[in-house]
């Protein structure tokens, strides 16, 4: 299990991370989102005792990562799959970390085969594709047999078939019981591994729920509405939070409110309803809405094609 209580990160006068605190538990895949610029990275260096924090702290299972007299059986973890010396192949690269940690060399064996990487384990790793560079990450991060796996990005490079391959690990790791910790900017991919989320955006916590329940509160669905009266139904939907916008002639797009509530207030008014079709959000626009005031850097397309 990590944990992280009021992790606070400043670099001079600018604050990167603002007390952070959140629990992620084992069992369950966690998706770690937020904008480019978000502290997501300060905040995994942190929780692996590569930054300290200026106020705060993060444990994994009751530790900080330090004070683990064994931290590659207790974390695995992928910041950076390049970290290789070039001249070296896989394998030798996964033995040198076995030898210096004790482990067997069967374990070298085992992970380059998990990955996939047994063909080319003889290869030197300055001829490595992106993905096959990932997955040597992958490879030394599970070394270990760790309980907990923290991974920044990495699907990053992977064709498609690595792409399901991660998906799959990832899913059997949390269900052998390990605590998984994933950061991802693929929202659809997010949205079919993860089990929960943690999102910050400009260093502070703005959700840790999980993926149903994100979707579903995030208000960025939307409700089909077809009827003779639309302008009267919408005027009786209008208030707070709700947007109402018109997709054909006597066909509205209704956000901020559900299904049910729409069908009734039609009802106690006498006024037919042709379609009442719920939409069901998708994790990249839920995302989107929480997020949009916490980007670093927003482009426009103005002017773009002239």
């Amino acid at each position: 299990m990590i944990t992280a209580h009021d992790l606070t990160k400043r670099y001079g006068d600018r604050t990167v991370v603002t007390d952070l605190s959140f629990t992620v538990r084992p069992g369950t895949v966690t998706g770690f989102l937020g904008p480019n610029g978000a502290g997501k990275s300060t905040t995994l260096r942190m929780i692996l005792g590569l930054d300290a924090p200026t106020r705060g702290h993060a444990t994994v299972d009751g530790r900080a990562y330090a004070a683990h007299p064994a931290p590659l059986t207790e974390v695995g973890a992928l910041l950076e799959a390049r970290s290789v010396h070039p001249g070296r192949t896989a394998f030798h690269h996964l033995r040198a970390l076995a030898l210096t940690h004790g482990f067997p060399e069967s374990r070298v064996e085992h992970v380059l085969a998990l990955t996939g990487l047994t063909e080319v384990a003889h290869r030197r790793v300055k001829g490595f594709s992106l993905g096959m560079g990932q997955r040597l990450g992958i490879a030394a991060a599970l070394l270990g047999d760790p309980a907990t796996v923290v991974l920044d990005e990495p699907v990053n490079g992977l064709d498609p078939e690595g792409v399901l391959w991660i998906r799959t690990l990832l899913k059997s790791l949390a269900a052998e019981g390990r605590t998984v910790f994933v950061s991802s900017h693929l929202m659809s991919e997010m949205a079919l591994t993860a089990d929960r989320l943690v999102i910050i955006g400009r260093g502070r916590l703005l959700a840790d729920t999980t993926v149903d329940a994100f979707v579903r509160d995030s208000g960025a669905g939307t409700v089909r509405v077809v009827t003779p009266d639309a302008g009267d139904l919408a005027r009786l939907l209008a208030g707070p939070g709700v947007g109402i916008t018109a997709d054909a002639p006597g066909a509205l797009r209704i956000s901020g409110t559900d299904a049910e509530h729409i069908g009734r207030t039609a009802a106690a008014h006498g006024i037919p309803l042709f379609e009442l079709t719920p939409g069901r959000a998708s994790l990249e626009a839920a995302f989107m809405e929480l997020t949009r005031d916490a980007v670093e850097y927003t482009a426009t397309l103005e002017g773009a094609a002239a």
